[in-house]
């Protein structure tokens, strides 16, 4: 798809969605040296994923695709994310994404839902739905799991936790990553001053947690 294309399709999805809409995909297609094809991922995520509150060369999926290049790995990391979404918003623009036919997908949903104390069962139909999407389409995936808040309890907490590893269980084929802010939560020093998003060195620390799963992923993807 031309990038004047899907301009203007992605304007037309944030008119009518209310979305923060993410770059397209299709610059994914040969490396800039003519030589290996560039593999396109997709984060499929929120405002931690899209790095909320930093400069784009700081956030998650830029510092993550610096490292993979870094490691000679022709990988672009498209930001998929959309700040404020739960698993249902992602759920509902999740072809809009995949129209630009990216070559495997990390899904990093759920945490605002746990943020707003949303029922578990609902957010594991919608996660559970975007992973069968996924799979008809033979696409490799990663998931990252995520925490609830300490605030809504302990019975919260461990419902909520459980959405993801029977996730995991129920999908053998997806890269299971058990905890997206690994390292991260609730450490000061590695959070804006919300305490929710990373600043410049969590999400450093972040990316270079996912860099070995992600690593795995790519082996997954046919011809890279």
């Amino acid at each position: 798809m031309s990038p004047l294309r899907y301009g203007r399709r992605a304007a037309l999805v944030k008119a009518l969605a209310g979305f923060a809409v993410f770059p397209g995909l299709a610059a994914a297609a040969v490396a800039p040296n003519g030589g290996a094809r560039e593999i396109a991922i997709a984060m499929l995520g929120d405002s931690i994923t899209a790095g909320y509150g930093l400069a784009r060369a700081d956030g998650p999926t830029a510092q993550l695709e610096s490292l993979l290049r870094a490691a000679g790995n022709p990988v672009r990391v498209v930001d998929a994310g959309v700040s404020g979404d739960t698993s249902a918003g992602g759920r509902s623009r999740l072809d809009w994404m995949l129209a630009d036919k990216p070559d495997a997908v990390i899904l990093a949903l759920g945490g605002n839902d746990g943020l707003r104390g949303l029922p578990p069962g609902q957010t594991y139909v919608n996660l559970a739905d975007i992973l069968d999407r996924l799979a008809a389409r033979g696409l490799p995936v990663m998931m990252a799991g995520m925490l609830a808040p300490p605030n809504l309890g302990a019975d919260y907490g461990r419902e909520f936790a459980a959405i993801f590893t029977r996730l995991a269980a129920e999908h053998p084929a997806v890269i299971f990553y058990p905890f997206l802010l690994e390292g991260i939560a609730g450490d000061p020093a590695l959070n804006q001053a919300d305490r929710i998003h990373p600043n410049p060195r969590g999400a450093a620390l972040l990316a270079r947690n996912m860099l070995a799963p992600v690593e795995r992923l790519l082996a997954l993807i046919p011809d890279a």
